[in-house]
């Protein structure tokens, strides 16, 4: 009989994800950067990467018991990576989607990345640990990627906005 307790963290996990794509497929076409637009459709498909994971899981554990060995593989976004051009700088006055943007996303990824470590250190079983650890892991990355650009534009931001006394 499958764990009906990890079979609702899979679907809620699921759930999530298929949000945080559609967020990310508006968010690449909202903004008129188009770095940021090709960024934004790549974080949309990793999404749909963690979603499809999941549901293998998921079909796993009904027809087995037992969550599958597959592994989710690394994010596609080596350090350093930016998701604006630097000529986003250049009006960042008038970036009021991309900020809100950034900040929303980040929140979607640092709440995706505390769910799946809670649930890796709640895992009795080691192969159910090591997925939710490597999805946390991933939304780390995806939550780095996107407070690393927060940070470089906010200031500016804030500054050519009179947002005092920030």
């Amino acid at each position: 009989m499958a764990d009906q307790k990890l079979l609702q963290a899979l679907t809620d996990a699921i759930r999530a994800e298929v949000e945080g794509h559609s967020f990310y497929l508006m968010a690449a076409q909202t903004t008129a950067d188009k770095q940021g637009q090709e960024v934004f459709e790549r974080l949309a498909q990793e999404e749909l990467k963690h979603a499809a994971f999941l549901r293998s899981q998921y079909d796993s554990l009904l027809s087995s018991g037992k969550v599958s060995e597959a592994k989710l593989g690394v994010p596609d976004f080596p350090a350093g990576s930016m998701i604006f051009s630097p000529e986003l700088r250049s009006r960042v006055k008038e970036a009021n989607f991309e900020v809100t943007a950034l900040s929303i996303g980040a929140q979607l990824e640092q709440s995706a990345m505390v769910f799946y470590a809670d649930q890796a250190a709640a895992a009795e079983d080691p192969a159910v640990a090591s997925f939710f650890t490597d999805l946390s892991e991933w939304e780390r990355e995806h939550y780095r990627l996107l407070t690393g650009q927060l940070a470089e534009l906010q200031h500016d931001f804030w500054g050519a906005n009179r947002f005092s006394p920030f």
